[in-house]
């Protein structure tokens, strides 16, 4: 019961699959408080790329997950959220920041491939749980049935 009404108030932030007014105050004030690793989880990091119409730098706060020896992005809000058609318009070119700025290639992840990866995601990321219709302990096919839904970028280094 409290969860349920915590999610609704979670997706109420994002109508749309887009961050309202509180959710980008929000977004702003952890952005900050990622890159600068300040008392935040050591999996929490801001995704720093170019805007693709502005070319403005944009921030987001966003949590890495690891699979198999690999580091992943999951976009909680989908194929939409503005981070993921920034990524694919910069050609995958980005850099995460905490404490120190690491210059990354961000290498999208074929959907096939994406189901474990969710997975670990939401482990790792309950703040996310509200926006992927799958239970963290659920059973992959569950994951595979959203993941066309997901954007999952491998985080490589720049070369």
């Amino acid at each position: 019961m409290i969860r349920s009404l915590l999610y609704s108030l979670k997706r109420r932030m994002y109508p749309a699959n887009r961050p309202g007014r509180l959710a980008r105050a929000m977004n702003r004030m952890d952005a900050r408080q990622y890159g600068a690793a300040l008392l935040s989880p050591r999996r929490a990091v801001t995704l720093e790329v170019r805007g693709r119409t502005s070319g403005r730098l944009v921030s987001v706060p966003v949590v890495v997950a690891d699979y198999e020896g690999e580091r992943y992005l999951v976009s909680m809000l989908g194929e939409d959220a503005n981070w993921v058609r920034n990524v694919r318009a910069a050609g995958g070119r980005a850099v995460l920041r905490r404490g120190t700025a690491e210059q990354v290639a961000l290498e999208e992840v074929e959907i096939g491939a994406r189901a474990p990866i969710i997975r670990r995601y939401l482990a790792l990321a309950p703040g996310a749980r509200p926006h992927i219709p799958a239970e963290k302990t659920a059973p992959l096919a569950s994951f595979a049935a959203v993941a066309a839904r997901h954007p999952v970028f491998r985080i490589t280094p720049a070369t």
